[in-house]
């Protein structure tokens, strides 16, 4: 049961220091990454069992505006220290049985992929003639993904019922505005250690149906550039070199 291996003590010490490492702010609870190995310690053996019987609830997630550079905010989802954890943990057995049927074109929150290898995938095609882009960005993705679609696609790899209902409680956790709670109807929060996975599996029906199309680009999250010959529509509708 892929539950079982999410609450493993092995994967669980794994998150554990995953989280550790990547540092971050306390959630709403106000519980640091320096005080949560007494506070565990103190706590776990009541959160197994609310873990294993179902009736465990994630804490509101802390949401707090980040300024984007050519102007906006994003939305960041800061989860308390501990649902990190456990949602590391999913990550971390969920992303090998899910991560290598995603699409080649895709290039964020991959293992041994990056930004990097994005843009040398664009660059090739500007060596390979398709010296035009057309630049693409998901206006707030993250922020309005629809919860049931996700889980949804989510069943094509994941039948174990407890971790697909923990899975959506993390989804459907309240968020804390200013210290105000109020519910989430949709969307993926961004700062949790399972949104970019959950965000990839949201997208790859996207990846597939650029493939389909003959289209030849590159994914990093919610950004894609398609890469074409020329400014003449059919060099986007009828390309006429494979994809690499």
């Amino acid at each position: 049961m892929l539950f079982e291996q999410v609450l493993s003590s092995e994967n669980l010490r794994d998150a554990w220091q995953r989280v550790k490492q990547n540092k971050g702010a306390a959630g709403v609870d106000g519980l640091t990454i320096e005080d949560y190995p007494v506070w565990i310690h103190q706590h776990w053996e009541s959160i197994h069992r609310g873990l294993q019987q179902g009736y465990y609830c994630p804490l509101p997630v802390k949401r707090v505006e980040i300024p984007k550079p050519n102007g906006g905010i994003r939305l960041l989802g800061i989860p308390s220290v501990h649902d990190r954890v456990i949602q590391q943990a999913i990550a971390q057995v969920l992303q090998p049985l899910i991560d290598p049927d995603f699409s080649d074109h895709s290039h964020g929150f991959r293992p041994n992929r990056s930004a990097h290898d994005a843009v040398k995938s664009v660059q090739q095609g500007i060596k390979d003639g398709y010296g035009y882009a057309v630049d693409i960005d998901l206006s707030q993705f993250f922020d309005k993904v629809d919860h049931d679609l996700l889980m949804n696609r989510l069943g094509k790899w994941v039948a174990d019922k407890q971790l697909l209902t923990l899975i959506g409680k993390y989804l459907r956790a309240d968020v804390s505005i200013k210290g105000k709670r109020e519910p989430t109807r949709c969307g993926v929060p961004q700062g949790g250690p399972l949104s970019p996975l959950l965000a990839n599996i949201m997208l790859d029906d996207l990846d597939r149906y650029l493939e389909s199309k003959g289209y030849r680009f590159a994914r990093y999250a919610d950004d894609f550039v398609i890469s074409v010959k020329s400014f003449k529509k059919e060099s986007v509708s009828k390309p006429k070199s494979p994809l690499i």
